[in-house]
């Protein structure tokens, strides 16, 4: 608990790395069940993982996996979160370094 306490920025990256995988993973895996036919991860899955963090790895997984690059809702929607959390990322550094 105390390194959480004293390391926040260490936590939230290590957060953000492994939501990132996950994110990353989770489009290979529903492109894979796709080419299969199989049970398919649910879109609001895919979705919500990019929301809590791993936007980076869902955009990833879209281009190496060329999966969901026909879907407008993912073309345009993924972008707009990572773009969105990117924006707010910034905002909150600039807010912390002008309080110093």
């Amino acid at each position: 608990m105390e390194f959480i306490r004293e390391n926040p920025l260490a936590v939230l990256l290590l957060y953000l790395f492994f939501i990132n995988i996950v994110g990353f993973a989770l489009m290979g895996n529903d492109k894979r069940r796709a080419i299969r036919k199989a049970y398919r991860i649910p879109e609001n899955t895919l979705f919500f993982v990019a929301i809590i963090g791993g936007s980076i790895g869902t955009n990833l997984g879209m281009k190496v996996f060329h999966h969901k690059t026909l879907h407008k809702k993912f073309v345009i929607g993924m972008p707009a979160i990572l773009l969105f959390q990117v924006f707010m990322g910034v905002l909150m550094l600039v807010q912390i370094y002008v309080r110093r």
